[in-house]
């Protein structure tokens, strides 16, 4: 393996921040790593043709422009999600894939935890009385009183454990392999055990991948299992929720509420019902926002980077494929 090898900022890459402050970050850490800088989807295909181009920093890659990348060996993607790349194809041509996962561990928890408070302390009531500058005494609850299901338990399902047990929430998770634990998770449970977690809980906070097995988990019967006082969080996706069957639990009272930062379709239509219902936040798909962003995705990749210039792509941190 060569010592060094050229990596592509692409034009969409960052979430937040531009392509030069992402291409500062790498250099920070790393002054001697080639980069090219794309500003525009052309530029993008140009650099991806070049047989120089080893290396891809993206958001995402479509497959038209994978197409015209025959040199590229790797891709670090910079979200924790990664359904929208075609991961058999990746594996076929022998493409490494890296996400940035942990990147948002802590915002997206912080969301979640601001999730919570609205609903427990019936902050939202009192947003309304101020805007029509109404002095009426309302109750709060507590959070310590609570239990907080957990539905993803890696790094920002992890964190989101660890915020509500801060606040001395009972926490239950549930993840693909139940025994192995969390410091943070009183009690794991496995797949098969959906329903037993969602009876017990008064916040379900969904932080799992989208994958097939996860495409519409909660729908009617599990809405039904819940208490009805209880409150789902997705800071994951919007298609882990079937929609219209959580439009009916909210309308119908089966749930006493909604937080939601992902949508099926984004943007959330104007049409759609979920605007108009009180019990129910909205936010644009900004949970994982943060000013640290630029700076951890650049930690992970010249971290990253230095693996693979040594050929050490088998211990790359976070590796999908």
């Amino acid at each position: 393996m060569a010592e060094t090898a050229t990596a592509l900022v692409m034009h969409e890459a960052p979430h937040q921040g531009s392509v030069d402050e992402l291409a500062a970050a790498v250099r920070d850490r790393n002054s001697e790593i080639p980069l090219t800088k794309a500003y525009s989807y052309e530029d993008s295909k140009r650099a991806l043709q070049d047989e120089g181009t080893e290396i891809v920093i993206t958001r995402a890659l479509p497959d038209e422009l994978l197409a015209e990348a025959p040199a590229v060996r790797w891709i670090q993607a910079l979200s924790a999600g990664v359904d929208h790349y075609d991961i058999e194809r990746l594996r076929d041509r022998g493409i490494r894939l890296t996400n940035a996962s942990g990147v948002h561990a802590n915002p997206a928890a912080e969301q979640v935890l601001g999730y919570m408070l609205q609903f427990e302390r019936n902050l939202r009531r009192g947003f309304r009385q101020q805007t029509r500058r109404e002095w009426r005494h309302f109750g709060g609850g507590e959070l310590a009183d609570g239990t907080l299901g957990v539905i993803g338990v890696g790094e920002i399902g992890g964190r989101i454990a660890e915020l509500g047990s801060a606040f001395e929430m009972t926490t239950l998770g549930l993840r693909q392999s139940p025994d192995r634990g969390h410091d943070a998770i009183d009690e794991m449970f496995g797949p098969d055990e959906l329903h037993a977690l969602l009876a017990r809980s008064d916040y379900v906070a969904l932080a799992c991948p989208l994958t097939d097995g996860t495409h519409g988990l909660l729908s009617a019967r599990e809405f039904e299992s819940m208490p009805q006082h209880g409150v789902v969080l997705n800071v994951a996706r919007g298609e882990i929720i079937d929609e219209p069957a959580l439009i009916a639990a909210l309308q119908k009272g089966t749930i006493g509420g909604a937080a939601l930062d992902v949508q099926r379709r984004e943007p959330l239509p104007a049409d759609s019902p979920l605007w108009d219902l009180s019990n129910v936040i909205i936010t644009p798909h900004m949970a994982g926002s943060t000013p640290n962003y630029l700076d951890r995705c650049a930690d992970i990749f010249v971290s990253n980077y230095d693996r693979y210039v040594r050929g050490e792509t088998d211990e790359f941190e976070n590796q999908i494929v």
